[in-house]
């Protein structure tokens, strides 16, 4: 059967990537194949997770690049490898209007609160968990989006909510939401997506 080739773009660790490939090892994104992944960090551990699942990874530095030099090496491996989906899974750079207007409806994006919590400009990591205990809410979670011009300000696709506990740190809470919510919503945002696209393209 056909697929949609997805690339996820990744910054650190991996920890949501890692949960994708194995989502679909088990057969739960049957329309996907996660074909590359791209780092704009060449240190990433994720590119190791890459490599340990047999999948082909890249590096986009965006250090000594202006933003346009960055973006056009990112569309140059993605037109390459014939990608029709970009999930981003940890990635900390935020794409041009331009950049991301080529990918309309293309492009998805795990954050951890629940939008219209907790995001845009400058929530990102722990800052969001930080944010949200410091203001006292009681639930918390995660949200997957499209991505579009407006940081965090796509259509929401998923989400899933996660309790707040009365000793909860930035740390423990953070992981509360990757394990409850992240890990479970960006493999069924990408079948939903994947499903779609091939779909819409009758294949």
């Amino acid at each position: 059967m056909l697929k949609t080739d997805i690339a996820v773009l990744v910054s650190g660790g991996g920890t949501n990537l890692e949960h994708l490939l194995l989502a679909e090892e088990a057969g739960k994104i049957p329309h996907g194949h996660i074909k590359l992944v791209i780092s704009n960090n060449p240190d990433a551990y994720a590119i190791t997770r890459a490599a340990n699942h047999g999948v082909k990874a890249a590096v986009a530095d965006h250090r000594g690049r202006t933003q346009v030099e960055f973006e056009a090496e990112l569309q140059r491996l993605l037109e390459e490898n014939g990608i029709r989906l970009i999930v981003l899974a940890g990635f900390l750079r935020i794409l041009t209007p331009e950049f991301t207007a080529r990918w309309r409806d293309r492009i998805i994006n795990v954050h951890p609160s629940l939008i219209p919590s907790f995001c845009g400009s400058g929530f990102y990591g722990l800052k969001v968990h930080e944010a949200a205990l410091k203001r006292g809410v009681k639930v918390s979670g995660a949200t997957v989006h499209l991505v579009n011009e407006i940081p965090d300000g796509g259509r929401i696709l998923l989400q899933k909510a996660v309790a707040v506990e009365p000793d909860d740190t930035p740390e423990t809470l953070q992981r509360r939401i990757m394990e409850e919510a992240e890990w479970v919503l960006l493999p069924e945002a990408a079948e939903l997506m994947s499903k779609q696209i091939m779909e819409e393209e009758g294949k």
